[in-house]
């Protein structure tokens, strides 16, 4: 099997259909909601909580077998039903229409693979197996669940001001390279993972200042 293509994917107020209404279907829905995509569900029966999504008007549901015209407007489809000839069905015609697809439990009909995924705010790191053992995945997700805290997203959105507020201030790209190289460092990293976010603030600053001081000597 040929190696994937590892990409993150825009599903804001794209159409996305999940044929299923069962507890996998469920979890695939509400990662689906979580990056703003609008979600339509076939099934015959769907669980409680997805009941209640389709009341709130959070998601729409066609209570049904899969037809083929659901893929209509479709960007992305989930197949998650128990009957593997729906399954084949969906991701055929995705295929036929170029849809991506993703049919759980069946790595062969699927274009693409969920990986499984830890979030810290703007910081994602997803763990793939290349559909082959799911369950490695998600161990593997939950070892990095205890290294990686929140304090890598507070770090990360911390990196994102000090960008914008350098690309004004510190023009000259080697000087905002150094200031960068000085605020991720192993020094810097060793404080974030024990969760010493006064000292990391106290280096950004001071990386900050000397990056700033730098570029003004330079422009006399």
């Amino acid at each position: 099997m040929p190696r994937r293509y590892f990409i993150s994917l825009d599903l804001e107020g794209k159409h996305c259909l999940v044929v299923g209404g069962g507890r996998i279907a469920e979890r695939k829905v509400m990662t689906l909601l979580e990056c703003g995509a609008l979600v339509r569900v076939v099934s015959p029966e769907i669980t409680p909580v997805l009941r209640e999504l389709a009341e709130e008007r959070k998601i729409s549901y066609r209570r049904g077998v899969y037809k083929t015209s659901d893929l209509e407007g479709v960007f992305l489809a989930i197949g998650s039903t128990n009957r593997e000839d729906v399954n084949r069905q969906v991701a055929d015609d995705c295929s036929a229409r170029n849809i991506i697809v993703n049919i759980v439990d069946n790595p062969e009909k699927s274009n693409f693979y969920v990986p499984a995924v830890l979030k810290r705010g703007s910081l994602t790191i997803a763990v793939s197996t290349d559909g082959k053992s799911p369950m490695l995945a998600r161990k593997i997700k939950e070892d990095l669940e205890r290294i990686y805290g929140a304090q890598y997203g507070e770090f990360l959105d911390m990196l994102g001001d000090l960008r914008r507020k350098t690309a004004g201030m510190v023009p000259d790209s080697k000087n905002r390279r150094k200031l960068f190289e000085d605020v991720v460092n192993d020094t810097v990293l060793k404080y974030l993972k024990e969760g010493r976010m006064d000292l990391v603030k106290e280096r950004m600053l001071d990386a900050y200042r000397s990056g700033r001081s730098e570029s003004q000597d330079g422009s006399r």
